[in-house]
């Protein structure tokens, strides 16, 4: 099947569409509260930073948005521990203050579940890349979420992220395709992510009783979610794998 890739600025009609496209994404991922804030602010600020794919019938079955930011700024020049939360907050603060971006961050890829192994996430990855260097940038960084990783939740990430096949590419499927469009691994963003909520609020989003203090297995979290009963709260804090592409 053939696929049109466009990006927002070049179609602002399907801005409706694109957001509305179904994902798998776990519900408690989406209650960061940095994401909650800006993420959907790259479709109306950025516009030509959010790419999506169409089939022949027109449907919308995969989008890329990404962000541009100065990582050269002062106080600067290292990938942030604090990964995709910090590129989103540094992006919309370069944005507000007229800074001049250096590099283009990924934010996300996600491909609608019926379309899931068809190759579109890897046409998405190298559309962003694409994107970004007719935009004049020679780098693109991406604070990785590797897909695989759910499945060991206890395995440290440092250790998760340097494992590699015998072909030397990378274990994980998602850091896989990046390594195959040309990133390499560069370090692990320890605190990439925090959803912090009430022990109902994660007991709405997993389904599960949260109810006993430690360390809790969720399914689709990387690692597991701090439980504090006698607190009422429970904190994730997700890391994530910085790579990089070079264009």
């Amino acid at each position: 099947m053939e696929y049109k890739v466009s990006s927002l600025a070049e179609r602002p009609d399907m801005r409706e569409r694109v957001f509305a496209m179904a994902d798998s994404w776990p519900e408690f991922v989406l209650q960061d509260p940095v994401g909650w804030a800006h993420f959907p602010r790259i479709a109306g600020e950025l516009p030509q930073y959010v790419l999506f794919a169409e089939d022949e019938r027109g449907e919308v079955v995969a989008n890329a948005f990404s962000v541009p930011f100065a990582l050269g700024a002062d106080g600067r020049g290292e990938l942030p521990a604090r990964g995709w939360d910090a590129v989103l907050l540094w992006a919309f603060s370069d944005l507000r203050r007229g800074v001049r971006a250096d590099t283009v961050s990924a934010i996300s890829v996600s491909v609608a579940p019926h379309a899931q192994g068809l190759g579109l996430s890897a046409r998405m990855l190298t559309a962003m890349r694409d994107n970004a260097r007719a935009l004049g940038f020679g780098e693109v960084v991406a604070p990785v979420r590797p897909n695989a990783k759910h499945r060991e939740p206890r395995t440290p990430m440092e250790e998760y992220a340097r494992r590699v096949r015998p072909d030397g590419l990378p274990y994980d499927p998602w850091m896989r395709v990046h390594a195959r469009a040309g990133a390499v691994v560069h370090s692990v963003a320890p605190a990439s992510m925090t959803v912090s909520g009430s022990l109902e609020e994660w007991r709405r989003w997993t389904g599960l009783p949260f109810d006993t203090a430690g360390d809790v297995e969720v399914p689709g979290a990387l690692v597991p979610v701090r439980c504090e009963p006698e607190q009422g709260y429970a904190v994730y804090v997700e890391p994530n794998v910085w790579m990089r592409h070079a264009l």
